[in-house]
């Protein structure tokens, strides 16, 4: 018997979580996926690289809703979202992680009585200033699957009463990880075309609202990077945003290497090379991780408490990392096949 998934993602985190599930569906065998691209992120830089990197399908969907307030960017996707949601008839709806994507496909699917299966259920920040603290909360609340990364999440969820359908599954990003580094290798050139040394540089990125909409905190920001770029050579893909910021408001990092955004591949290849990472990237802290490298989060908080407390991860207002040790929370890179196989067998 055929079960019908409507997968929804529109930011490149998503893009890259939804590529070893969508492997994970296809191997399972029973399982129709349709993919829906929100159009949270529209340019060919930021979206359409991934998908043909990570050899996932196009999108049967592109609502292309962007460049849109919180506000009207949620609710164009729920409009969109449910139309699709009827016509496609799913019996799950998957959404990732915490963007305006995450809570629209939420929603939309709850409020036609579809179940919601959340990847990355669980995370908290308990910062609710955050728009995806309150994505995550919103997702978790009308989900009838959370698959967690880890047993704090699954210990958040308990804390505010959520117990039935918790599955801790460990993490999906560290299955794409291992596999971009093994296509990294031969395919990535980035280290060549900027004259870069393995564990010679660190790699920075910014993007977080709290970050970029405090013009105060974006020059502190920017002041610690040019900091750490007398130190060691910094290189920052930039995000779109980010770099309309700098235009505007004539804060430059000085000291530091400012190129394009990149691929996942060439991303995973920089990071997997670099000798630390400085980000308020929830998934760039996790994926330097992954790759050994130690991280500087650039924030006030972390949903990725394991990082910290296991000395890879630190907030940038601390001085020093925890005694290192290695996180067995994450899994051992076989994540998707665990959510297909739990989707594939819970009753709708």
């Amino acid at each position: 018997m055929s079960l019908t998934v409507l997968t929804v993602v529109g930011a490149r985190p998503q893009f890259i979580k939804a590529a070893p599930v969508s492997h994970a569906f296809a191997a399972h065998g029973g399982i129709r996926e349709i993919l829906v691209h929100t159009g949270q992120h529209f340019d060919a830089a930021m979206s359409d690289v991934f998908f043909e990197e990570l050899d996932i399908p196009p999108p049967a969907h592109n609502l292309e809703v962007n460049s849109l307030g919180h506000g009207a960017m949620t609710g164009r996707m729920l409009e969109k979202l449910e139309e699709v949601m009827i016509a496609e008839k799913p019996d799950w709806v998957l959404i990732y992680g915490d963007t305006n994507s995450t809570v629209a496909g939420a929603l939309a699917a709850a409020k036609l009585h579809i179940p919601v299966a959340h990847v990355e259920a669980g995370l908290r920040s308990f910062n609710r200033r955050m728009p995806e603290e309150i994505n995550r909360v919103m997702a978790d609340h009308v989900s009838t699957l959370l698959f967690c990364p880890t047993q704090t999440a699954v210990a958040n969820l308990k804390t505010e009463g959520i117990t039935k359908g918790v599955h801790h599954v460990g993490d999906v990003m560290y299955d794409v990880t291992l596999a971009a580094v093994e296509r990294g290798k031969g395919r990535s050139k980035i280290l060549e075309r900027n004259g870069l040394a393995p564990k010679t540089y660190a790699v920075a990125t910014i993007h977080r609202a709290e970050n970029t909409d405090d013009p105060q905190r974006f020059a502190r920001v920017i002041q610690w990077l040019s900091d750490r770029g007398r130190e060691m050579p910094v290189i920052m893909p930039v995000h779109p945003r980010t770099r309309k910021l700098m235009e505007k408001s004539g804060v430059n990092p000085t000291g530091v290497r400012l190129i394009d955004p990149l691929g996942y591949l060439d991303m995973a290849w920089l990071t997997h090379n670099a000798s630390g990472v400085f980000t308020d990237s929830g998934g760039l802290q996790k994926e330097a991780y992954f790759h050994g490298v130690p991280c500087v989060t650039l924030r006030d908080e972390t949903e990725w408490v394991e990082t910290v407390e296991a000395g890879w991860n630190r907030l940038w207002t601390t001085a020093e990392y925890k005694p290192r040790r290695d996180i067995t929370d994450y899994g051992s890179g076989d994540s998707s096949s665990k959510i297909a196989s739990l989707i594939a067998s819970s009753k709708t």
